[in-house]
């Protein structure tokens, strides 16, 4: 059986990644595809508790090292027991934040060393990475914006400084130019049609 593909969405917070998810979806599964929806954190029963631990926590909790550890064992069951297997039995996998996020948050935003950030995922997930990365793009002021708009925020992330979040846009701007055959850059700006159409044609010549 061929090898399903692994997509991951990023970007900063109200960026719209998780509306776009259900086109993608719907999309993917009118070729015939099937597909399974997850995010990090959490996307497993043991990651999700773990989740509970860290959006749900204050900023000063733990120390950014602290936090990425607990992603990682998150991380770790959330490959292990959701993804990889999905995969393996050709299904797609859309993933709402990966590996990526850790680079831009606890790496950039956190002060953790990319050197710490790599060795301990190559330990949990060696040679593992997405077949396409959709990185969302849009100002910080405006992402921002979105997320007061939100009936609820009990994402701490999205309470830090502008300084903060406009760290992390930064960070993913550099992803993206590391990483060109992966990644691919979407104006989160434009209209959710827009931006759906975009991505389906950059998915289509995996389809082909």
């Amino acid at each position: 059986m061929e090898r399903g593909k692994f997509i991951t969405l990023e970007g900063g917070e109200g960026a719209g990644k998780s509306t776009q998810v259900p086109y993608l979806k719907a999309f993917l599964e009118s070729y015939g595809c099937q597909t399974v929806i997850t995010r990090e954190p959490g996307g497993s029963p043991g990651a999700e508790l773990i989740r509970k631990l860290l959006v749900h926590g204050t900023p000063i909790q733990w120390d950014s090292l602290t936090e990425y550890l607990l992603l990682s064992a998150a991380r770790r069951d959330h490959i292990e027991t959701v993804i990889k297997p999905a995969l393996e039995q050709g299904k797609w996998v859309i993933c709402d934040r990966f590996f990526d996020s850790s680079l831009a948050y606890q790496g950039a935003g956190g002060g953790v060393t990319e050197e710490t950030l790599y060795q301990i995922y190559n330990m949990i997930a060696p040679d593992f990475e997405p077949d396409v990365t959709f990185i969302f793009d849009l100002p910080v002021d405006i992402g921002l914006q979105r997320t007061r708009e939100r009936a609820a925020l009990d994402d701490w992330f999205e309470k830090m400084s502008v300084d903060f979040h406009q760290c992390i846009r930064n960070k993913f701007r550099e992803i993206l130019e590391k990483n060109p055959q992966r990644c691919y850059l979407v104006n989160a700006q434009d209209s959710i049609e827009n931006i759906s159409n975009a991505l389906q044609k950059h998915l289509m010549k995996f389809l082909k």
